[in-house]
Parts: structure tokens; C-alpha cells; sequence
């Protein structure tokens, strides 16, 4: 056998979701495997993002069920909240899943430095002063938060910041529309804080059902949350007290602590991608094929970084053909269609398939049926919010081309259906299927009468 001219068959930058996937599978194959990373192993996801925030969405949510127990017959407390503890538990378990993932590496064989890496060419791989050579090269460093050239932004803070705050604020203002900025008023609010969203466009959650964004801004005004629409923050002044916020309206507000939350961007400014002639979208995102492959014929991308689908499931997905594709030799393209997706806001959010406008814009000609019920538990608890779930219905072909849900258990609800829609669920399948009682799901399968 001729020996590889290169130190590694495959060398991974960024160990997050897609990249760690990317480089275990590759080593099952039996390719020896690098990766480097800059920050921890596991990614935005793991570390910085999706999973400290899940962990804060529970905690979160306590307020409102220690409010709910005492119309079940429980005696009435008066909880207190300690960010202090709460934190060092949120590190705690995040310190432990970083760990986790070093050890699955490790047992896979696979090389990890813990260092930023950048491309010298299409071959060579820089960490400081160390290089080295690998023949495939997969780009996986993920996406980065925006920030606005606002005057004193340098005072604001991202969701980065904000899982390491060292106490909660008692008023926030959080300057964004999209799942990242109504998650985090959601958890801040359900914390104690005093919350303040700020958005310039006339409805959160931009390229949701449109159903659903009317009821979730709803829900979370009726929690308290202060929702500013057409409305941006000119400029920003440090004050002895806090922030001091210059309005597009002209006014003033003062707050302790800001938070930007205006979307992410693929990583890729200063990896060197330009001397090893990687080519790049006019987002700055990594451009590449049905099979994550650039216009460099060994150097592919997977995950945030090529502003395919941002979620980290898809990541995994993309890692994960990559490496049968390259190091088995089955070209595997990996299915973006029907991705279902959630936002943890308070209520959640779950939802699979086209929106209603879309599935007008494609199709033409659709059916809706919807259901606006009050959650059992909220009876008791003596809580007005309620419920919603929407299905979308090809009317040519009796298939179900989206679901969408608000309300308790809507992520979980949608994840089974979501496997229903890949393989066709029409509607004459709902209606053949018997409802599990009483539960919110059974709401997707008792929906007889069309929207007019």
C-alpha cells in the first residue's frame, strides 16, 4: 500500500455538532482523523447556545408552575430564584458534556487540538506555529453572532454574554425578532426580570406561520413582556446606573443590561479560505454542492457555516453524510426537506413543513384546519393562556405538507408527526388515526372541519 503523502486522511476545523459527527464517523471508516477548535468541543450548540438555553427555559418555567400547583390543592410558596446557583449548575453540566464529547473523540481515535486552525492552502493547516497537511479538509467552524455599528454597541452584550452574567438583571432590553431574542424574553422574564423586546419590523418570529407569531406575541405581552415593533435602538450610552437608549422614535430608555439578538453569521472571516481558493456566497457563507463539497475538490463544509439550515440536528445530518460520501465511497446528499424545527419560547413553538403562505404560493390551492383549545392543566391552575394547531393540506393531493403547533409539549408533538410527513401523511391518515385522550397531540387527529 502507498503511503499517504499527507499527515491526516481528514482534518476537521471547528468541533462542533457537525464536525465532531464528520470526524467519529470518518475514524469508524477508518480514516485518521484531526480536528481543531478554538474555544471547547461541542460547538455553539452544546456550549453557547441550545442546550445552556434549554437548561434556562426549565428554570425558566418554575415560576409559572408554583403558581399553578395551588389550584391542584397545593399550598401557596413563595419561591426565590438564585442566578448564582442556577449558573454554576448550567457550567457544571456543561463541563461535563464537553468532557463527554473529548472522551468520544479520543475513543475513536480522533486527534483533537485545542487551538484556532487556519488553511495556508488547500492541503496545509496552520495552529499557531505549528502546520500540518491532511488530504480532505472539512470546514465545519459554524456561525457567529451579528452585531449592528450602533454608537456604544460596545456596551451591549449577545446570548453569548448572557449565559455568564454574574447576576440577573433586574431590566432588559433585548433587540431582535427572531427565535433567539423572544427564547431569551421568554427566560429572563420567567426569571424576574423586567423585559423589553425590541424589533423593527411588525411581527416577531419573521418566516413563521403567521398564525403562530400573532399568538406567541400575544402570550408574551399577556406575561408581561413590554414588545416594541418598528423600533431600533440608535445609540447607546453608559450611564452610573446602567444604559441609557436612544430610540428611532426620539425617546429614552433606561435599562440595566442590553442584549443584541439580530441573527448569526457563518464563521468564516480570517480562516484563510481565500488562499486555498474557497469560494464564498455574498454572506460570506461557504458555497458548497449537494454533497457539501466546495469548488476546491477536497475541502468540503457542513453546518452553520455553509447558511444551509442554522440547526444543529442538520449539522449532524450533514457531518454524517460528508464522511460516507468521502471515506466510504456511498455518495450520500443529505435531505433538507421537511426539516422540523422548534422555538423554546414561552409557550413553545413547534412546527414542520410549509407556513400557509407558502403552501398558497406553491400549491395554490390549500385546505386548513385548525384547532384554538385551552391545555387541560390550565384549567385547574386557573390560567386563561391557551393553545393552537394548525395543519395544511394539499388539496389536490390529500397530503399534509405542514403542522404547526403553540402550546405546552408542541416541540414534542411535532417531532412524531414530522416523521409522518417524510413518509406522505395525508390527511385521510389523521382521521384513520384513533387520539390518545386526553392529550394536546390528540388535537392533530380530531381536526374535521376546514377553516372557511
Amino acid at each position: 500500500m502507498t503511503q499517504s503523502p499527507y499527515d491526516y486522511d481528514l482534518f476537521v476545523i471547528g468541533a462542533g455538532s457537525g464536525g465532531v459527527r464528520a470526524s467519529r464517523i470518518a475514524a469508524s471508516l477508518g480514516a485518521k482523523v484531526a480536528v481543531a477548535e478554538e474555544y471547547r468541543v461541542g460547538g455553539t450548540c452544546v456550549i453557547r447556545g441550545c442546550v445552556p438555553k434549554k437548561l434556562m427555559t426549565y428554570a425558566a418555567h418554575f415560576h409559572e408552575d408554583f403558581e399553578d400547583a395551588v389550584g391542584f390543592g397545593w399550598d401557596a410558596v413563595t419561591p426565590n430564584f438564585d442566578w448564582t446557583k442556577f449558573i454554576a449548575a448550567k457550567d457544571a453540566e456543561i463541563d461535563r458534556l464537553n468532557g463527554l464529547y473529548k472522551k468520544m473523540l479520543a475513543s475513536n481515535t480522533v486527534e483533537v487540538f485545542e487551538s484556532r486552525a487556519t488553511l495556508e492552502d488547500a492541503h496545509t493547516v496552520r495552529m499557531g506555529d505549528k502546520t500540518v497537511t491532511a488530504d480532505t479538509i472539512l470546514v465545519a467552524t459554524g456561525g457567529t453572532v451579528n452585531l449592528p455599528r450602533t454608537p456604544g454597541v460596545e456596551h451591549a452584550i449577545t446570548s453569548n454574554e448572557a449565559f455568564h452574567l454574574k447576576e440577573l438583571p433586574k431590566d432588559i432590553v433585548i433587540v431582535g425578532g427572531g427565535y433567539i431574542a423572544v427564547e431569551f424574553a421568554g427566560i429572563f422574564n420567567g426569571l424576574g426580570s423586567n423585559v423589553t423586546l425590541i424589533y423593527r419590523r411588525d411581527r416577531i418570529l419573521r418566516g413563521f406561520d403567521e398564525d403562530l407569531r400573532i399568538r406567541l406575541q400575544k402570550a408574551m405581552q399577556d406575561k408581561g413582556i413590554k414588545i416594541l415593533c418598528h423600533t431600533d435602538v440608535e445609540a447607546i450610552e453608559k450611564t452610573g446606573d446602567g444604559l441609557s437608549l436612544t430610540l428611532n422614535s426620539g425617546e429614552n430608555l433606561k435599562t440595566d443590561q442590553l442584549m443584541y439578538a439580530i441573527g448569526r453569521r457563518p464563521y468564516t472571516e480570517g480562516l484563510g479560505l481565500e488562499r486555498a481558493g474557497v469560494a464564498l456566497d455574498t454572506n460570506g457563507a461557504v458555497t458548497v454542492d449537494d454533497y457539501s463539497r466546495t469548488n476546491v475538490e477536497n475541502i468540503y463544509a457542513v453546518g452553520d457555516v455553509t447558511d444551509r439550515i442554522a440547526l444543529t440536528p442538520v449539522a449532524i445530518k450533514e457531518g454524517h453524510a460528508f464522511a460516507l460520501t468521502r471515506f466510504k465511497g456511498t455518495p450520500v446528499s443529505p435531505d433538507h426537506h421537511n426539516v422540523a424545527s422548534a422555538v423554546f419560547s414561552h409557550p413553545p413553538i413547534g412546527t414542520v413543513g410549509m407556513t400557509e403562505d407558502q403552501a398558497l404560493d406553491k400549491l395554490g390551492d390549500v385546505d386548513v384546519y385548525e384547532s384554538d383549545y385551552r391545555p387541560m392543566k390550565n384549567t385547574l391552575a386557573g390560567r386563561d393562556e391557551r393553545a393552537y394547531a394548525k395543519i395544511i393540506v394539499d388539496c389536490k393531493t390529500d397530503k399534509v405538507v405542514g403542522i404547526h403547533m403553540i402550546g405546552p409539549d408542541s416541540p414534542e408533538i411535532i417531532q412524531g408527526f414530522a416523521v409522518a410527513i417524510k413518509m406522505g401523511l395525508t390527511k385521510a391518515d389523521l382521521d384513520k388515526t384513533v387520539a390518545i385522550h386526553p392529550s394536546s397531540a390528540e388535537e392533530l387527529v380530531l381536526m374535521s372541519t376546514k377553516r372557511n
